[in-house]
Order: structure tokens, then sequence, then C-alpha cells
């Protein structure tokens, strides 16, 4: 999961420096041309020519903010977790993962595609949990919903190919959601929140009754040699029990999966 996250921020820095590189560049060759125009008395000319050099710059400006803020944010988020629970919003907690994800799936491969949907409730507040397990859950789960999407996009685009696909299948849209909500006890004034729950659901195919027992294990994992440890849900259940709370599978074959981590509030 943080070799694929990191793959994701290096591609998210890269834009922003593409940027910087390129208006640096045209900045030089304008600057030539201003001296030019100095040497020959066109005051006027150089003027504008100054102009869009102070645009450039501007412009330069702008994108090495950007890429110090994509930095901040990664260290704030991959700093070794202290163990110490913080008052933290699930909602920009799991949108900051689902995003990451995304984009470092498309920075090893630009082919793929995917629907992101979010379903956050609004009103959900905040709870103390360790931000860094907590976003290492969320992210391994993400992580497994694109890769399941993406499989099944494969998987249906070689039964087209070879002319086995339905009808159905050439109308599949790859989508990835993530959804929070409130877990309410009593009613009106006497209503309390118990806890809050996250679902990562995907399309995908589903994982069969024969192996959905196992995907908890240490190790287990249905992802070919050098693709998976096996390691990264049996520690997101360790993280979700060490919070007090639970993680659930909702799955059906052909049609996908859910993943539903529930935790006090």
């Amino acid at each position: 999961s943080l070799g694929e996250l990191t793959a994701g921020i290096a591609h998210e820095i890269q834009n922003p420096l593409n940027f910087v590189n390129n208006f640096s560049e045209v900045s030089n060759e304008l600057i030539k041309e201003m001296k030019d125009e100095l040497k020959k008395g066109e005051l006027e000319e150089a003027m504008a020519i100054s102009n869009d050099i102070e645009i450039n710059l501007e412009k330069i400006n702008h994108h090495g903010k950007r890429a110090s803020d994509i930095v901040k944010g990664m260290r704030e988020r991959s700093r070794k977790s202290s163990g110490t629970k913080e008052s933290t919003d699930i909602n920009i907690l799991a949108d900051d993962y689902l995003k990451l994800a995304y984009q470092s799936l498309q920075a090893k491969d630009q082919d793929f595609h995917a629907t992101m949907e979010t379903h956050f409730d609004p009103n959900l507040p905040k709870i103390d949990v360790i931000p860094q397990d907590i976003g290492r859950v969320l992210l391994n789960l993400i992580n497994n919903a694109f890769y399941a999407v993406n499989e099944k996009r494969n998987l249906l685009n070689l039964a087209r190919q070879s002319g086995d696909a339905n009808l159905t299948d050439f109308t599949y849209e790859p989508t990835v959601s993530v959804t929070t909500k409130r877990v309410v006890s009593g009613e009106n004034e006497t209503a309390q929140i118990e806890s809050i729950q996250i679902s990562i659901s995907d399309n995908g195919h589903g994982i069969p009754d024969t192996i959905k027992d196992k995907i908890f294990q240490p190790f287990f994992t249905t992802k070919p040699t050098g693709q998976g440890t096996g390691l990264g849900l049996s520690l997101s259940y360790d993280i979700v029990k060490a919070h007090g709370g639970e993680i659930k599978i909702n799955t059906k074959e052909n049609e996908g999966t859910t993943f539903t981590v529930e935790l006090p509030a």
C-alpha cells in the first residue's frame, strides 16, 4: 500500500514540477529577447516582454507552492504513528485516501479508469482514532477495490476480443464508492450516536464463498506473485479491532464487494 501511495505522490508532484520547468525555460528565452530589444532601443517591446516574464514567474511561484503543499500534506499523512488518538474528520481522511489511491493506479497504468463516488454523511462527528492507522486501513481497502474493478475490466476486454462477451459486458463501468454514516440508538431527544460506519464498495467480480472466510488470514492472497503480500486485510483487521471496532464484508459473485468498517463514536 505504501509503495502504491509513493507512486501516487511522485505522479502528483511531477505535474507542478513540469509547469515550473516549462515556464522557467520559456522565461529564459524571453529574457534573451528582451535584452535584444533593449539593445535596439525598443523600450515598448521590452516592457511587453517583461510583463510576460512577470506572468510566468507568478505561475512558477503558484506551482512551486502547490508542490510544497503536496509534500507537507504527505509528511503529515505518512509520519510514524505515535499511537496517540486524535480527534479526526473521517470524511476528509477517506476522501484524501480515495484520491491518492486512484492517482497511484493511474501513475502505474495510464489506461486505468474508474468512476469514484462518495456519499459522506455531512453530520458525521469527529471521532478519536489514530489517523495514520485508520488511514492505512482505508488505503488498503480502497486499493483492493480498485484492483477488483480493474481485473474485471481487463477480463471483460479479453472476452470482447474473443467474442465471448455478453451484451451487458459492453456497458460495464468500473466503480468504487466510499460511504460514511452514523449508527444511532434511540429516537429524537434521546438519540445518541453509538458508532460510525465507513463502507468501501466495488462492482468487481466479488469474492467466492470458498475463500471468503480466509481473506483476513495473514499471507492469504488471491493476487499474482509480487502483487500482494496477503498482509493488508490481516493488518487492517487488527487495527480496527485495536480501535474497538469491527470490519465486515458483504460480497456477491459477479456483482461486487463491500467492506464496512465500524468504529465507536
